[in-house]
């Protein structure tokens, strides 16, 4: 099943191509130019905990998980990534439009392109932390426990300074995983994808 098929009616129109888009903003797949722009507008919401900290190496290591939305002349708007865990799960992060832009829907348009990658990947379910659950309502999140995401505690939360006094909302569109391939397990990981994928249960002792 497409993992856009499981959103909501009102969601699946969101997802419609407007029939006139008067804002001129676009959004494509981000380059290495782009890096210091999406440097700068991250890490300058970094400070109160909004986003969490990118150095400009890792930006661009990881430049091709991340999209871009630019008005009609070009100027950069915002930002999006979608980190990949495998097949059973993503993430939506750093996903952030400059003040002076919002209001003309790069925000949404970048969230729907990164949906639609994730669909593309085959992934069958993606996660998001937030501060704003009600922006994210509107496309089929919903919320759930943090426990449930495994793998980005072992990823982020184990080390992140407000581990233990987190303000944001754990949210996911489309299965829950019933597999984490971060962290402690004596499971080999490409044997974990196939239980999350197959009808074998994992039994847990």
């Amino acid at each position: 099943m497409s993992l856009l098929s499981t959103l909501e009616p009102v969601a699946e129109k969101t997802f419609a191509a407007d029939p006139v888009d008067h804002t001129g903003v676009t959004v494509r797949q981000a380059k290495l130019g782009d890096a210091v722009h999406i440097f700068d507008l991250v890490n300058s919401l970094s400070h109160d905990g909004t986003l969490l900290r990118r150095n400009y190496a890792e930006i661009c290591e990881n430049v091709r998980d991340f999209a871009v939305a630019e008005s009609a002349e070009g100027e950069f708007l915002g930002c999006g990534a979608l980190h990949l865990y495998g097949p059973h799960l993503s993430e939506v992060r750093s996903i952030v439009v400059k003040p002076e832009a919002k209001g003309q829907g790069a925000g949404g348009k970048l969230l729907r392109a990164l949906l639609h990658e994730a669909d593309y990947q085959g992934v069958t379910c993606v996660s998001l932390f937030t501060r704003i659950p009600e922006f994210f309502d509107h496309f089929g999140f919903r919320v759930v426990d943090r426990t449930t995401l495994p793998d980005k505690i072992y990823k982020d939360c184990q080390t992140c300074p407000r581990l233990y006094a987190c303000d944001e909302v754990a949210m996911v569109l489309g299965a829950l995983p019933r597999i984490a391939v971060l962290g402690p397990s004596l499971i080999p990981q490409p044997e974990l994808v196939k239980l999350q994928t197959s009808v074998i249960p994992l039994h847990r002792h």
